[in-house]
Parts: C-alpha cells; structure tokens; sequence
C-alpha cells in the first residue's frame, strides 16, 4: 500500500457533509545491457569478472548475474513453496496484459518475457524439493542485487488474532471500520508525468460551489472523531486493532465461534511513522529492548499513555471482511494473490516489481529461547508491498498466522543479501550486469 499524502490546506469540516453529493470517486490510483550472459546454466566456478557485485557510482543499484551455486544455502534449499507461491503470482501476470511492463524500476521487462516461465511453473508437478531446485536452475538467472552503503534489511509481518463482535456491546469498544464514502484516491499522474503511478488519498469536499481534494484526517482525529462508514466489527482490545492495522489483515474470531478475514482495503494518505522510534526518543524504551512484543507489552503495560503514542503515527488502515478460505494462506497481498507462509515477501513496489522470485540470505529468530537465531535462506516472492518497506535491499517476509507466528515476525529485523531470478530470455538481453536509477 504505497503512501502519499498531498501538500493542501484541509477543507473546513461543516464542508465535509457534502462530499456525498459526489459519491465515491475511484480515479486509479536504463538499465545498460553488457555482453549476453551463458545460455545454459553451470555450477563451475564464475568467470572472474562476476566475481564481486558491481555497485554503481551514481545513486541507483546494480544487478549482477550469478550461477545458482553461488547462493548461500541453495544446494540444501527447499523451494516448493516457492514455487507454489510462484504459481500463484503467474495467475495473477497472465491475466495482464502481454505488452503490459512487469512494473518497479523496469529489470524485469514486460508481461510477455515471464509467459514461457509462467507455463513451465504451471505444467511442471515436481516430487522433490531437487526437482523444484532444477525448475528454477532450468527458467532463471539469479542477480545479485548491490548498492553502496547498504548490508540490506528484512522484517518479519504475520496475521494476527483479534476476538470481535458486530455489535457494539462490554468489552467490544474498538471499531474496525470499512472504507469511508468521503475518501478519494488519485493517480497524481494526472497532474505530473514524474508522478505516474504515485497515489494521493485524500477527502472530496464543496467549496464556493466547486469539488475539492483535501487531506484525509490522521488517526487521532479519526479515533476521536469517527468516519463516515459502517464499522464492520468491534473488537475487545484497541492495542490489538493498532497492531492489525501495522500487519494489514488479520483473523477474527467472532462471538459464534465464526472466523472472518479483515483485510487491507485503504488507508487514509497520511504517513508511517513507527511509534518504536517515538518510544526511544522519549526515554521509554532503548534500541537494545525493542521489538514488536516489546512494544505491544509497554503499551498494555501503560493505558494512560498508550493512546496518544499510538496516535503519533498518523496513518490508519480502513478494512473489508473476506472469507478465509484456504486457512494455510494469508490474505490477498498487494499482486492480488493469497499470501503463502515463509514464501512471500513484501517489497519496495516503486523498485520491485511484483511477482518476481526472490533468493534471500539472512537470519531468522526462533520461538526457541535457547536459540534465538537460525540462518534463513530462502525462495520468496515478491507478492506484497508495505508504507514502511522502503529501500533497495529491504523486505518484509510473511510467517504466516497466529501468535507463534507473530512472536518470529516481531522479533526480525535483520541484515540480509538477496537475489532476483529473472527468466533466460529476459537475462539474455539484459547482460551480466545492468545499473538502475532510483525512482
């Protein structure tokens, strides 16, 4: 969910009462390419020109071409879930259409390179996790990816368990409220080329009889205030509601027994700020102590100030219920595509383009207290984005549901190395080695 927030003075509220005149209006929102790169795939030992990651002198990144075997943990790599969770994403790619570019930075061409890909994912049935190993060594070519001054960093987000009733009544205070009628998204393309594909959430207002954008309110004015729409559920805990908005859908867990899905469907336009880095300034927490618990126990722990804390990020995440369906999988991430435990990474989308396998190499915590840590390498795709997941070498992996979950995802935030797998004959044009401006 890309983030950004228009610079305008807010409209007068007595003017907001008539943006339902106007209903809900829902405008959407060089690489160079050196000598060609071998077209079989070898485990020998690289030439040694690719020896080491080329990082470009200008701001911007580099990918740089590597034979599989060079990726730390891929020989004892199992990537069936990738390649299911890669099935998934092909669906949602060839549903586009062909001429349609991949999206991101531009590395990875247009929807017509990753058909032949696409097709062999879909026919292929592998029984071993060596046979998903040699799809992947068969389709792809592994880059490197490289910027100056950067070690990478990788998060953790899973989906969390709220308890929740329809009706507000006892315990069940904090709403989860739908999409407000009065908010309005914008393709700020309409009004700058540079700003193609950059999204401006804001509130449709009248004024001296004409319509007007204006900034969506923040959260503590929503809190105290209201939006104009239906909650779809309250629940027992305005802690846990804070977090489900952080992680961006979770379950819940009504007074029936039934379990729902509240699942991302807007934000309010207004910036992520991570109220860890509020606790620090303050002298509340130090860096050495901080982590998704850590904060969900200071917060628990101190009622009278937990609210305006929580307030000091003004973003606020609007839902919509969905069915669970398949309870292995996670809500539908930014592709469209359920999200699949360990397999699925969020990922800077103004850079990445989604759909694109990834081989990360960092480390993992455990739920285990006498091993705190295990080295992670692993198959993603990237299936999902983030207002906080920003950079070239950053992503938020996907550790599924439920508070074992949670607990791993909390406590992630780690170095890392990762590697693009872009299909042969898209490699073949773009060369051993290609730099790319930042957006």
């Amino acid at each position: 969910m890309t983030r950004f927030v228009g610079v305008c003075r807010r409209a007068p509220r007595r003017l907001r009462r008539f943006a339902g005149l106007f209903g809900v209006l829902a405008l959407a929102a060089c690489a160079s390419a050196p000598e060609p790169i071998p077209a079989t795939v070898s485990h020998a030992a690289p030439p040694p020109a690719a020896a080491k990651p080329a990082v470009p002198e200008k701001p911007g990144f580099a990918l740089d071409a590597r034979y599989f075997s060079e990726l730390e943990g891929w020989d004892d790599a199992d990537p069936l879930k990738g390649l299911d969770a890669f099935r998934r994403s092909c669906v949602a790619l060839l549903n586009r259409a062909a001429d349609a570019p991949l999206g991101g930075v531009g590395y990875a061409g247009r929807v017509t390179d990753w058909v032949s890909s696409c097709h062999a994912a879909m026919s292929v049935n592998p029984s071993s996790r060596e046979n998903a190993r040699r799809f992947f060594e068969d389709n792809f070519v592994p880059y490197q990816v490289a910027q100056a001054n950067s070690d990478g960093l990788f998060t953790g987000y899973y989906e969390p368990e709220l308890r929740g009733s329809r009706i507000k009544h006892g315990a069940f205070q904090t709403p989860l409220y739908s999409v407000p009628f009065d908010l309005v998204r914008r393709d700020m393309g309409v009004y700058r080329d540079t700003y193609v594909g950059r999204m401006l959430n804001s509130m449709m207002a009248m004024g001296m009889m004409m319509m007007r954008f204006v900034p969506y309110p923040a959260r503590a004015e929503i809190e105290r205030d209201g939006v104009p729409a239906k909650p779809l559920f309250y629940v027992d805990n305005a802690v846990d509601a804070f977090f489900l908005q952080i992680q961006g859908s979770g379950r819940v867990i009504l007074e029936d027994g039934t379990v729902v899905r509240a699942a991302y469907a807007g934000q309010n336009g207004q910036p992520y700020t991570a109220i860890g880095a509020v606790l620090i300034q303050r002298g509340w927490m130090t860096r050495q102590q901080l982590s998704a618990q850590s904060i969900r126990d200071w917060l628990v722990a101190h009622p009278a100030e937990a609210s305006e804390v929580m307030n000091t990020n003004a973003s606020f995440v609007f839902f919509a219920e969905r069915p669970v369906g398949d309870p292995s999988l996670g809500a539908v991430g930014a592709q469209g595509v359920p999200l699949t435990p360990e397999a699925s990474l969020a990922v800077d989308r103004s850079i990445h383009p989604l759909g694109v396998p990834i081989w990360l190499e960092s480390t993992a915590p455990t739920e285990d207290s006498d091993v705190s840590e295990r080295p992670f390498d692993a198959l993603l795709i990237a299936q999902d984005t983030g207002g906080a997941i920003k950079g070239v070498i950053r992503g938020d992996v996907y550790w599924g549901y439920g508070n074992a979950a949670g607990i791993v995802a909390g406590k992630m935030k780690h170095p890392g190395r990762m590697s693009v797998l872009l299909p042969r004959e898209l490699a073949v044009t773009l060369g051993t080695h290609a730099t790319f401006a930042l957006p």
